[in-house]
């Protein structure tokens, strides 16, 4: 059977690889930590990996799936998200065409590995021959915005993300641009839920620099469980991608976790699936190559 390969990408952030690590480990083959070997982010900035963490790493790698990668992944003359584009590509090659390619980022939680492994098998018959039938495997982020003293703000609707493919023709970060299979599969998404210094670092630093919206870091600075409501469009990007905040009245993730499936516009259904899959199938239909 064909291995399930995951790939992390770690950087400044890496000690949220503690959650997002053990989520998918006991259903993983092998686990490929990318890291610059001369500790550079995509904007070329130095940052600083504490020893703690990879004691922490050899300990709980108790079955040695976890691989580390070590490579030059910045390139002074590319743009941030050249950079990351680069450096994913460069990653599934290592992690071996012919399995399933996953790449999922140090602040991306799974919340049942498992399911997403059981329907990626159902396609395995794409790994015969990837590069003649590329794909993508999709689930949806869960966006926690901000983490109160007393709660949670989330972004209300779930948002696309592109987990796992069969051939790494990466165009911009990890999107093939090929054929997409949506799954109604969830990550709990911490892109954002740092404390204010530790923001402005990322927002420095992510392959999406120089894309950032005037308005958002202002908007993010001035949220609470009070005006949450009335504050709109809240995308980094473009901003009416998170058109609307919801609060959840604790700030345990765990207790967040068990709410998920019973809140209605955190669902996937499978009419939306349905519409989505057929599109995509439609299409990329060979006919129209």
């Amino acid at each position: 059977m064909r291995k399930i390969k995951v790939g992390f990408l770690l950087s400044y952030d890496y000690n949220r690889l503690k959650k997002s690590i053990p989520a998918v480990y006991k259903y993983s083959d092998a686990i490929y930590l990318a890291i610059d070997k001369n500790l550079r982010t995509w904007s070329g900035e130095v940052f600083v990996i504490d020893n703690n963490f990879f004691l922490w790493l050899k300990k709980f790698d108790t079955e040695n799936k976890i691989i580390i990668y070590k490579d030059n992944f910045f390139k002074p003359e590319l743009s941030p998200i050249q950079n990351d584009t680069r450096e994913r590509h460069m990653l599934s090659i290592k992690m071996g065409i012919g399995n399933w390619l996953i790449q999922i980022d140090a602040d991306e939680i799974f919340i049942d590995f498992k399911k997403f492994i059981d329907t990626l098998r159902k396609y395995d018959h794409y790994l015969k021959k990837p590069k003649s039938n590329p794909i993508q495997v999709s689930g949806f982020l869960i966006n926690i915005y901000k983490y109160l003293d007393d709660g949670i703000l989330y972004v209300k609707k779930p948002t696309k993300v592109l987990l796992a493919t069969n051939f790494p023709n990466y165009k911009l970060a990890r999107k093939t641009k090929e054929r997409i299979i949506y799954t109604d599969n969830l990550l709990i998404h911490e892109s954002l839920s740092r404390d204010e210094e530790e923001l402005k670092f990322k927002l420095n630093n992510w392959g999406h620099t120089n894309e950032l919206n005037k308005s958002f870091f202002c908007k993010w600075k001035s949220a609470n469980k009070y005006n949450y409501h009335k504050i709109k469009n809240t995308f980094y990007l473009d901003p009416k991608v998170w058109k609307d905040l919801e609060y959840f009245n604790q700030k345990d993730l765990n207790e967040f976790k068990k709410t998920i499936h019973k809140t209605s516009n955190l669902r996937i259904s499978k009419v939306y699936l349905i519409r989505k899959n057929f599109g995509q199938w439609f299409k990329h239909l060979k006919i129209f190559k």
